[in-house]
């Protein structure tokens, strides 16, 4: 648990006019002051949409998903033929609050489970599998959406109940529905009721934006995305409301861009699935903004949205679209035109590189072509040159890259809070596939054991000091203590391979200083630890398979773990867990390796 003066230093790392902004907020919302406990609003009434009148584009297809089951976090079906209980956890059914006050509904309720659960049917990922069978002539599915958002406004009354209470939620509904409009060719003379729906969704969001920017991640950009694309929807339908929600959206977007996106493309959650959250977000107000005709965003965005493409292509396999379980994974994913889709980062790479750099990511043709085709978007004839080795240092991230592996070695450099003590994790992918592993999230409402087990430092791909956290815990969200690196060595390729460096000392005094070499056919990992430790232990997180342990290696019968110390070290295979999605769960091979303090130890992995 932190001390008093880590608690202090860690909220003074987030910024005093953060901290301001958020306290002024809770006040306000306790106190009943706040503008946004002022609203009111009669509920939307359909329909919403019409029929397309125009075909679909050519090479377009549809998601076939939300017919008769419907999909929550890219993974879990449930029944759902006809509209969801919008209040209902279908995990542990068990309903959230739909007549009270949105503000004065728990945030973490333990009989309700993860509230994520009840936001998901309504972030309207059905709306766009349904709007695109609608716009290939499906007449009953365009019947079925609008009635799905009718059920949905009822049950809903603004500003009431559980889906009221995330602006980012209410933000991604905003942008669903101008996909949706797209998608249909209704930008343009949108019917009454949908401006209505619009509408009291923007007025939702626009109180709470400074408490967004305060939380410098994806609130912010969410939420000025919906004011932007809400905003010049509004006006140009006629409503004068528009100008004002637009201009702050622009703004917001703006500095966004500025303040939690890197100059390599680095963004302020550290975590892959957020990247691609914030990547799509500014991929739609950019689309958005062309087929409108508005003036461009400021330099910087179009500069940072670059970078961050390029950041992205990183870390994807062109194989697979998928790739590493870093940092947190909530289920998110904006841009569903694609199925099945979660774990394929490939349609938002080609939509990105096509709009920011003007080539396509990948040169043949594909499922992620999709939002180009659905959106209007001209595809590039160029092609992006295939990715190299390198340091992306404002996330703290060495890329290692030889002939069928790449692997990742994550190292400190906290502007912005971590959500995970992950220090040093290496990643290990060899032909796309995923070898050594990381274990993702599984909930953001877990108990106290699934909290500090995937969060924590023993579900990765590092060492563990006498059995504490990189970090200490300070709240749900939050460690302190964040340590800063030690003896960083950029990638660089030598007559051995290609190399990186980077250590770390941790609150107590513990150091832990790791090299990697990647050559063609094998990974070496060297570990020194040092310091004020006196045990440790050394995990790699392996592919599932039938691994067994022979003297100092392990092996799954294609893959060796080889392990060299100086001193007495003791092997053993245990069964960890890993969360590829959200709300789910699985079992995983894990080595550990028992070491004392001080020590040096060698991992070989041959492949």
């Amino acid at each position: 648990m932190a001390s008093l003066g880590q608690r202090v230093r860690a909220y003074f790392s987030l910024g005093p006019s953060n901290l301001a902004r958020v306290g002024a907020y809770r006040l306000g919302l306790k106190t009943g002051t706040h503008l946004v406990t002022k609203l009111k609003a009669t509920p939307p009434l359909g329909p919403f949409f019409r029929e397309r009148l125009s075909p679909p584009p050519a090479g377009a297809t549809s998601r076939q998903d939300w017919r008769e089951k419907g999909v929550w976090f890219g993974f879990h079906e449930f029944p759902c033929q006809g509209p969801p209980d919008w209040h209902l956890n279908p995990f542990t059914k068990r309903r959230a609050n739909s007549s009270r006050e949105w503000y004065a509904i728990v945030d973490f309720d333990r009989e309700v489970g993860d509230i994520k659960a009840v936001w998901e049917a309504s972030r309207f990922d059905w709306l766009l599998a349904m709007a695109q069978r609608a716009a290939e002539g499906e007449a009953d599915e365009l019947q079925r959406l609008n009635g799905w958002l009718a059920d949905w406004s009822a049950s809903n009354p603004p500003f009431r109940g559980a889906n009221w209470k995330c602006g980012q939620e209410a933000s991604i509904r905003v942008m669903h529905l101008a996909l949706a409009a797209l998608i249909l060719d209704q930008r343009d003379a949108p019917e009454p009721g949908l401006i209505d729906l619009l509408r009291v969704h923007l007025v939702r969001i626009m109180p709470t934006l400074s408490y967004a920017e305060a939380q410098q991640n994806n609130h912010a950009v969410s939420e000025a995305a919906a004011l932007f694309i809400g905003g010049t929807w509004l006006n140009r339908a006629g409503n004068l409301e528009g100008v004002e929600f637009a201009r702050l959206g622009r703004r917001s977007l703006n500095k966004q861009a500025r303040r939690l996106i890197g100059l390599d493309g680095s963004f302020s959650q550290y975590s892959l699935v957020y990247h691609r959250l914030m990547v799509d977000t500014y991929c739609l107000a950019e689309t958005w903004r062309r087929q409108l005709g508005l003036e461009p965003f400021e330099p910087v965005v179009k500069e940072r949205l670059r970078s961050a493409t390029l950041w992205l292509q990183q870390l994807t396999s062109p194989k697979t679209g998928d790739g590493p379980n870093l940092g947190a994974n909530d289920g998110s994913r904006l841009m569903g035109l694609v199925e099945p889709g979660y774990r394929d980062f490939r349609p938002t790479l080609q939509w990105a590189s096509a709009l920011f750099l003007g080539r396509r990511a990948l040169w043949q043709a594909g499922n992620w072509d999709q939002p180009l085709l659905w959106l209007g978007v001209p595809q590039p004839d160029e092609v992006m040159e295939v990715p190299r080795s390198a340091t992306l240092d404002n996330g703290g991230l060495h890329v290692l890259r030889q002939s069928r592996a790449v692997a990742y070695l994550r190292y400190p450099r906290f502007r912005f809070r971590p959500s995970q003590a992950d220090l040093l994790h290496v990643d290990l992918w060899i032909d796309g596939q995923y070898v050594l592993r990381d274990a993702g999230t599984f909930s953001y409402s877990p108990t106290e054991w699934e909290r500090d087990y995937y969060s924590g430092t023993e579900s990765h791909n590092t060492v563990h000091f006498d059995g504490r956290d990189q970090m200490p815990r300070i709240s749900r969200f939050l460690f302190g203590a964040w340590p800063k690196s030690i003896g960083v060595k950029a990638v660089h390729t030598s007559d051995l391979g290609v190399e990186a460096a980077a250590g770390y000392r941790d609150w107590k005094g513990a150091k832990h200083y790791r090299h990697i070499l990647l050559e063609r056919a094998r990974l070496t990992c060297t570990d020194t630890l040092s310091g004020a430790a006196k045990r440790a232990v050394l995990r790699w997180r392996l592919r599932p398979g039938n691994w067994r342990i022979n003297g100092m290696e392990a092996t799954d019968g294609k893959v060796r773990l080889i392990i060299e110390t100086n001193s007495a070290a003791r092997l053993r295979l245990t069964e960890g867990r890993e969360s590829r999605f959200y709300l789910h769960e699985s079992p995983i091979p894990v080595l550990e390796i028992m070491l004392s303090v001080p020590t040096r130890i060698q991992t070989t992995v041959a492949f």
